[in-house]
């Protein structure tokens, strides 16, 4: 009954935190005159990758490397296959030229780096997570002052910029309540899915990395409600890089990773690289420079395969 609790009250705080973290976010983006897709990738993406990083440095520090491993490349593929689908279901998403110039190559750059990383010695090490981290500083350089909008936005010119003060409120608080609730949701779902027996590498892959995606998913449907789809697109490309790179980079630097189960290199790694690549054709086919409810679908039967695959 505790761990249901726990469960129920995680998704209510990453729903309320999701809300106060786009409207600071959007605010953010009006007063400093940057694309929102800028804001997307940074403010909101880090925020949302949080709870990965908080989860993936205990896990680490407390001697369970496949959790710290598992939560981080499963929730790249809840990112892609559950969130983003559930996300273009609700609305198309236009996409422009920067997003297959700059977003995706990037997200790739960084699955692959972490891929020849690992794979070879089933190791990453502390010079490797400095690497990673030091990609990620360049890339949010040239994103800062290079990248352009990456989708088409509607209703711009309604908005209304907030106090600084409320800002800073409501980024602070939706940051607040998006770690509490995956704390909660994670504690919750961890102890029940303990109940059944269930190992540490099948836990992160699928229930730890699904909790630990909440909140973007949180912040990505309230922004497509709001009509806010380049913070949306933007959050879960952004959220991927940092997962990557800032939280196994971070995570590494402070302790070397070392897989155990094998599972995660011989099977969910392939996943995270197979759709994180997929993303690119489904953009164009069938129609050009649109993410629609086909590919939704696609994706979202992709990611159900993954579950299955996994857990077999």
């Amino acid at each position: 009954m505790q761990n249901f609790l726990f469960i129920l009250g995680g998704l209510f705080l990453l729903i309320v935190g999701g809300n106060w973290l786009l409207k600071a976010a959007v605010d953010l983006s009006l007063k400093l005159k940057i694309p929102k897709i800028v804001i997307g990738m940074t403010v909101v993406s880090f925020a949302t990758s949080a709870p990965e990083l908080i989860v993936s440095i205990n896990a680490a520090l407390d001697g369970f490397p496949d959790l710290a491993l598992g939560n981080v490349v499963g929730s790249n593929i809840a990112n892609l296959g559950l969130v983003l689908a559930i996300t273009i279901l609700l609305s198309p998403i236009d996409v422009s030229k920067s997003f297959y110039n700059t977003d995706w190559p990037v997200m790739m750059l960084a699955s692959l780096l972490f891929f020849f990383f690992i794979y070879f010695d089933g190791v990453l090490e502390k010079y490797e997570g400095i690497t990673m981290v030091i990609f990620l500083f360049l890339f949010l350089v040239y994103l800062l002052r290079f990248q352009k909008p990456a989708v088409i936005d509607e209703d711009d010119e309604d908005d209304v910029m907030m106090p600084t003060y409320k800002t800073a409120l409501f980024l602070g608080l939706g940051g607040c309540a998006l770690w509490g609730g995956s704390e909660l949701l994670i504690n919750g779902a961890v102890g029940m899915a303990t109940a059944f027996g269930v190992s540490e590498r099948v836990i992160a892959i699928t229930i730890v990395s699904l909790g630990t995606s909440i909140p973007e998913l949180a912040a990505s449907v309230i922004a497509v409600i709001k009509k806010e789809k380049a913070i949306s697109l933007g959050n879960l490309i952004g959220s991927n890089i940092f997962n990557l790179l800032a939280v196994l980079g971070i995570t590494s630097i402070i302790t070397p990773i070392r897989v155990i189960d094998q599972g995660l290199l011989t099977n969910d790694i392939f996943w995270m690289l197979g759709i994180s690549f997929l993303i690119l054709p489904l953009v164009f086919i069938p129609k050009g420079l649109r993410l629609g409810w086909r590919d939704g679908m696609i994706l979202v039967g992709i990611y159900l395969a993954f579950v299955y695959v996994t857990i077999g």
